[in-house]
């Protein structure tokens, strides 16, 4: 894990419950600053801009941030508690579409109303901090889990490359793409991760490899475009990588690039692998065709990352966030109860069926 002067908790309440407070993750690796939200606009902007980011900590991040505005809300008659709490569980659920665990997050906050119709404003508010303080601890156990069966997979002399940033920021502890190589570190298992930068808004060079050089674990950085190359050489044994939402028949959208990466990595006979809690599958969506893909500010590739723009001005952009990695090209889905192979309408389906049976 990261080192004790760095062991950074990313989403908390504040001591006093009346703000959550978050590393402000586009001041990295630089700069290790916090803030302190308790306005509803602010925590939009939080989601949007990625103060906050990766699918699991975007969930915990609303359900703090529904039970701290619920607070304020706490003098009205019900019916306006309700109708404050869904007016604004649906403005926050608008910041980012394309992540599930944003509205999985605010629906089971929302069900502590639906589940206690006799109780006031008053009295909501405490289960409202014990649901969110359980979704941040059952991630932490998720993260836990997954870290282990993805741990299960690597061995001494290993090459694992990555996409974007899946580690403790973007979740809790460990992570869940990155949770396996700090397990493997702590063992003493002797792997090499290379991690990709991550265009257009670096997350693999500001935070993957800022996590992982914190740890100890030896890692390097390369372009995107890098990444043929890497594997041609025959550095890469594996491709670990991150999911925003997975359909029912493993599709999955991650980061821009993912789909190209494994691709290449099928192309080199490299397995990958995509690791996540049950909680990113969307269950309602049958494949990839219906994940929502979010499209962001063209200035993210002009000029966001540099001292002058390095592009045209006014020049046409395609910045979309997410692209949808073809089932077809994984080996396996790693999740906190195992990894599950294809065929995955198989897999995933028996995976929900025996948590039913639970």
């Amino acid at each position: 894990m990261l080192k004790n002067d760095m062991d950074i908790v990313n989403v908390r309440l504040r001591e006093d419950d009346g703000a959550v407070v978050i590393v402000d993750q586009t001041r990295l690796p630089n700069r290790l600053e916090y803030l302190e939200l308790d306005q509803a606009e602010q925590m939009y902007q939080a989601i949007k801009k990625l103060q906050v980011r990766g699918a699991p900590a975007i969930g915990i991040f609303a359900a703090f941030s529904m039970y701290v505005l619920s607070r304020s809300w706490r003098d009205c008659l019900r019916q306006e508690f309700l109708r404050h709490f869904h007016e604004t569980a649906d403005y926050l659920n608008s910041s980012r579409p394309t992540a599930v665990n944003l509205s999985w997050a605010l629906k089971r906050m929302g069900r502590v109303l639906e589940e206690h119709p006799e109780l006031s404003p008053e009295q909501l508010l405490p289960l409202l901090k014990r649901e969110a303080l359980r979704i941040q601890e059952e991630d932490i156990a998720m993260c836990r889990a997954i870290s282990e069966h993805g741990c299960s997979l690597l061995r001494d002399g290993m090459g694992v490359i990555t996409h974007c940033n899946a580690g403790p920021l973007a979740t809790s502890r460990y992570g869940t793409a990155q949770g396996p190589f700090y397990l493997a570190h702590e063992r003493g298992v002797d792997i090499r991760v290379f991690a990709d930068e991550t265009r257009p808004l670096l997350q693999g060079a500001r935070l993957t490899a800022f996590e992982l050089q914190r740890a100890g674990v030896d890692v390097t950085l390369i372009c995107d475009n890098m990444a043929s190359l890497v594997m041609k050489n025959g550095w890469v044994d594996m491709c670990f990588v991150g999911c925003d939402r997975m359909a029912m028949n493993g599709d999955f959208a991650n980061k821009i690039g993912t789909s190209g990466l494994a691709i290449l990595a099928h192309h080199y006979g490299v397995p990958v692998y995509t690791l996540m809690p049950t909680s990113t599958i969307d269950r309602s969506c049958p494949d990839g065709a219906h994940i929502v893909i979010e499209e962001r500010d063209p200035e993210e590739i002009r000029s966001l990352h540099y001292c002058e723009p390095m592009a045209p001005a006014g020049v046409k952009c395609f910045n979309p966030a997410f692209d949808v990695t073809d089932h077809s090209l994984l080996a396996g889905i790693i999740t906190e109860k195992g990894i599950c192979r294809p065929p995955f309408t198989e897999s995933l389906a028996a995976l929900f069926a025996e948590e039913e049976k639970e």
